[in-house]
């Protein structure tokens, strides 16, 4: 394995994966290591050990030394990149003092005090009181300081995942610009920590002190250290280069470094993302989150279970083709796309909204999952493909708020993630946009778009524009249905778009009612 290569780590929710690549973006090795996403000791709790995912980067980077061909020596540069919004509080001795709060996690924090003085007025005059409450109530911070202040008196560094696991490797609490997506008083349009007047700091009770430094992405976070190369076999000294979190990533690295070029995430939680050079908030005071491009943004709308929802349908109504996958020796999602195959679009107009979980704007948290249309002829198969057709509707409407507020029109799309590899998913998505859409070349597009960064930031490439020309490029197209798009778009704006707005109050009172 001779010539200049790339170590990308990719710590996700499911797995870690330590990942070669070549300057032409060709995966040369890869090891995946499975890890427990989360355990939970009260409903709605996801927490994990911070060793966990320590442990696993580990063993999946020794794993790719032990593979035949595999030359440690030809590594050049190393970047990380991990799930989002998991937190880790650290003592003085860079210790964690408690589990990291996992992203999954729905624990929230009740009657604080709300934010005052100017900003408070300024929020009740623009109506976002409601807002700003929520994201009170869902910061990390906010809960440990409340239920653990013993915890919190004795917190040194409050960091995300990727601080922690770059400590790990260079012995230094640092992180890239690139990762800060959480309840941070972060100020995601200069894209720094917020200043003293910011009235996040009023939201979020953390100080300033146990903040990370942070870097832009392609800069140097760090050389290997020993402890690091004994315990990872990496090569000590080798840099460390800043990259973002694993959507941010995804997205270059499946090729979208364009606004009009949209990169549809089928992960655990959907996404929508395009990549601009100008900050737009797709929902008022909702931020765009930091690109992996430096000083670029990557404007995001979320289905929060997204393809969850898929996983979910298989637990409960699946196991027949679980069942027979495990007798056949395949994977179970080759049934599942045999089982949209037997439906027509449409679902036989059974539609399905997509909120198994709230979201904070739209929808809002009092949002519940609906499915609307079931008749006798209606069976688990419908209800399957209605899935599928609900996410893509939920994205399809995302991606309108984008070209809305960006007034830049989306040609085109790629999708990455799991749910990327059912092409029934991937022709329903074409169908339901109307759009030629392609996966990328390869399925690993959140651990070349770390690679991707460290190229640039080594100089390895000159600059985006060279290295993303190099490194990626489109794998299988589907392209769209005009009869079936006209029938999707019809069900779109006849009947999902008007479902949230009218099934609204009800979802209130449900709230209300069970509390």
């Amino acid at each position: 394995m001779p010539g200049e290569n790339i170590l990308a780590i990719d710590n996700g929710t499911q797995s870690v994966r330590a990942l070669i690549f070549d300057l032409q973006g060709n995966l040369v090795a890869k090891k995946r290591v499975p890890i427990q996403p989360y355990y939970s000791k009260n409903p709605g709790w996801a927490e994990q050990d911070p060793d966990v995912f320590w442990n696993a980067v580990c063993q999946a980077c020794q794993g790719l030394w032990e593979m035949d061909g595999v030359d440690k020596s030809s590594i050049v540069g190393v970047g990380l990149t991990t799930q989002r919004s998991t937190v880790i509080n650290l003592d003085k001795n860079k210790k964690p003092l408690r589990p990291a709060i996992v992203w999954l996690d729905q624990r929230r924090t009740e009657n604080l005090k709300p934010v005052g003085g100017l900003w408070g007025l300024l929020f009740k005059i623009a109506g976002m009181q409601d807002t700003v409450r929520y994201l009170q109530a869902e910061a990390e911070i906010n809960w440990i300081k409340t239920h653990q202040p013993e915890i919190w008196e004795k917190t040194d560094k409050y960091i995300l995942l990727s601080g922690y696991l770059t400590d790990k490797l260079v012995g230094k609490v640092i992180d890239s610009i690139g990762s800060q997506v959480g309840y941070f008083p972060f100020d995601y349009k200069k894209q720094e920590w917020a200043k003293a007047s910011d009235w996040k700091w009023d939201a979020v009770f953390v100080e300033r002190e146990m903040l990370c430094d942070l870097v832009k992405p392609t800069e140097l976070l760090g050389h290997i250290t020993k402890d690091a190369s004994d315990a990872t076999g990496i090569p000590e000294g080798l840099p460390l280069i800043a990259t973002a979190a694993d959507k941010a990533t995804e997205v270059i690295g499946a090729g979208c470094l364009e606004p009009h070029i949209g990169c549809l995430s089928y992960g655990t939680t959907a996404t929508i993302n395009t990549t601009h050079k100008k900050y737009v908030e797709v929902i008022p005071l909702i931020p765009p989150y930091p690109s992996a491009v430096p000083g670029a943004y990557s404007l995001e709308v979320q289905i929060y279970r997204g393809f969850w929802m898929v996983s979910w349908f298989k637990d409960e109504f699946g196991q027949v083709e679980k069942r027979e996958a495990e007798r056949l020796g395949i994977e179970a999602e080759v049934l599942f796309d045999k089982l949209l195959e037997t439906v027509p679009p449409g679902a036989e107009g059974l539609v399905l909204q997509p909120y198994w979980s709230p979201g904070l704007k739209i929808p809002g948290p009092e949002a519940k999952g609906a499915v609307i249309g079931f008749g006798d002829v209606h069976s688990r198969a419908h209800f399957y493909r209605a899935i599928i057709e609900g996410l893509a509707y939920a994205l399809r409407e995302g991606a309108d708020r984008t070209e809305k507020r960006s007034h830049i029109p989306i040609t085109s799309l790629r999708v990455a993630g799991g749910g990327s590899q059912s092409p029934g998913a991937m022709q329903i998505t074409a169908d339901v946009f109307g759009l030629p859409v392609s996966r990328p070349h390869v399925y690993e597009a959140s651990g070349l778009g770390a690679a991707i960064d460290v190229a640039v930031g080594l100089k390895l490439h000159p600059d985006f524009n060279t290295a993303v020309a190099s490194m990626t490029r489109l794998g299988e197209t589907f392209e769209p249905n005009r009869e079936r798009h006209k029938m999707y778009t019809e069900l779109f704006e006849k009947v999902y778009k008007r479902m949230y707005k009218q099934l609204k109050p009800l979802y209130n009172d449900i709230r209300e009612i069970i509390k």
